[in-house]
């Protein structure tokens, strides 16, 4: 059995530390993530949660600690190394173009040309109707421009975006941020079609009602530092809030089927 958790085990994050000046963002924070599962990060804010996901994104290089990836270290300097490597990263503006069509959106700056070297529009047409077909029952039109399309939409694109790169892990920071209830269904599924994938998902978010639909586990930062892990099976909300708020005193055991840092 241990063999086998190890084998599916993707991003390994231990004892990460991060300063900006006298702020410490981490400090000696761990986080796991799997195959086929999705973690919930929470914390209030300034709880590093933002950090930590710019720092498995490459974006920002952690004064100490270690990163492994699928048992092997690696070093993130940068955020096409961790692309390269097999993560990816959808921050919650989504970056796309809204005066582009899905397609370029999908394809901007990895176009597809044919032996003439002209766009072969057509194959990137179907590639990405395809693509966004699989991840959603409502997908946008191909030639749909981005800036007319309901905040759903726009995360599928973002979404499909960076599945062309071949990731196994997704950081989603706040997907369902000023969504609809309609839209913020559509997300919600989105994340379970990556899980169905084998994807492994980190899913920053501040709403425990979208936490608790979607993730296995939750991972509390609180002050930079780890809190609290739970599985969603096997706790309460009422115990998540008191993790993120530090209500529950460190030197007692929490009442709940989660660890207490």
């Amino acid at each position: 059995m241990e063999a086998v958790e190890e084998r599916k085990t993707l991003l390994v994050a231990t004892q990460l530390t991060k300063t900006f000046g006298a702020v410490e963002a981490l400090k000696g924070v761990d986080l796991t993530v799997s195959a086929g599962e999705v973690v919930a990060l929470v914390g209030d804010n300034g709880a590093g949660k933002s950090t930590l996901v710019k720092t498995l994104a490459g974006a920002h290089r952690p004064d100490t600690g270690q990163i492994f990836f699928e048992r092997k270290p690696v070093s993130l300097g940068n955020p096409a190394a961790s692309v390269e490597l097999g993560i990816a990263t959808i921050y919650q503006d989504l970056a796309l173009c809204d005066h582009l069509d899905v397609v370029a959106n999908l394809y901007l700056g990895r176009e597809r040309h044919n032996a003439a070297r002209l766009l072969s529009e057509r194959e990137m047409e179907l590639k990405a109707i395809e693509l966004v077909g699989s991840l959603s029952t409502n997908p946008p039109p191909p030639r749909a421009l981005v800036r007319d399309l309901s905040g759903g939409q726009r995360q599928v694109v973002a979404i499909a975006r960076a599945l062309l790169a071949g990731p196994k892990v997704v950081l989603l920071d706040e997907p369902t941020a000023a969504l609809g209830v309609s839209q913020t269904r559509d997300v919600l599924e989105l994340i379970r079609a990556l899980r169905a994938r084998g994807l492994g998902c980190v899913l920053i978010s501040h709403n425990l009602d979208d936490i608790f639909a979607v993730a296995d586990r939750i991972c509390v930062l609180r002050l930079g530092a780890n809190a609290a892990e739970f599985t969603v099976s096997g706790c309460s909300r009422e115990a998540v809030v008191a993790s993120i708020t530090g209500a529950t005193p460190s030197d007692q055991p929490p009442p709940w089927g989660g660890t207490q840092r």
